[in-house]
């Protein structure tokens, strides 16, 4: 849970990496291998830099984390949105992709596309859900929070009422 900052409304989010080695072995053999957690959650994580900058392809990079933090706001964004409005969201998958360009400096993420597949009760109107996605969007910390370009097109999948 984020600290609150005196009634004024903020909320603190601490983290923390840590990583230990030597870059005296120079820019290609240095480990890009570190440790980052945000208490008070127990889990940590491994990280690395993107393998096309020397990082471990095993691990969660930065960048991957920015996107993964963008999806994740708008799915529980989404879900907040829908709850209020009581729609029935029953399923909610998202494969997003974050794209970077060499071409365009500073190096940034120019992109964010959000793809989610959003599975509701039977009955429920799609358009309305399709507006409940714009809503969650807008209301998104994350995608207020960042300059690149996030683009979420939804599709709903209403189910079937069953055997009629």
């Amino acid at each position: 849970m984020p600290a609150l900052d005196g009634g004024r409304g903020l909320h603190r989010y601490g983290v923390h990496c840590h990583w230990t080695g030597s870059t005296g072995v120079g820019y290609e053999a240095v480990s890009r291998e570190h440790a980052a957690g945000a208490p008070p959650a127990a889990q940590e994580l491994r990280l690395s830099a993107d393998p096309s900058f020397r990082g471990d392809p095993d691990l969660l990079n930065p960048e991957q984390l920015v996107v993964l933090a963008a999806a994740s706001c708008q799915l529980l964004s989404f879900l907040a949105v829908a709850a209020r409005a009581r729609v029935d969201v029953l399923g909610y998958d998202d494969e997003g992709v974050g794209v970077t360009s060499d071409d365009d400096p500073p190096m940034r993420l120019v992109t964010i596309s959000l793809r989610p597949v959003i599975r509701v009760a039977p009955g429920t109107d799609a358009d309305r859900v399709r507006h409940l996605v714009d809503i969650a969007h807008r209301q998104c910390f994350i995608a207020n929070s960042l300059r690149t370009e996030i683009d979420v097109v939804a599709t709903v999948v209403v189910e079937d009422d069953g055997p009629g």
